[in-house]
């Protein structure tokens, strides 16, 4: 919500430049955190993924012998 309002502001043509510049500034590092986050989440899941599929292929082999 909040990288939408300063897209919000950056698109608005009543906003002078400096303004523009400095909402820019602040939405690249909220996108660069964003981001961050994404990626930590992915890790996390893959980690979880992980761990079910080695846990369950042992189970699996063990009701095919």
């Amino acid at each position: 919500m909040q990288l939408e309002q300063l897209l919000e502001q950056i698109s608005d043509t009543q906003t002078p430049l400096e303004q523009s510049i400095k909402l820019y500034a602040q939405a690249v590092t909220l996108l660069d955190v964003c981001s961050q986050k994404l990626q930590q989440a992915t890790l996390q899941i893959e980690e979880i993924d992980q761990k079910l599929a080695a846990g369950a292929q042992p189970a699996n082999s063990a009701e095919g012998e």
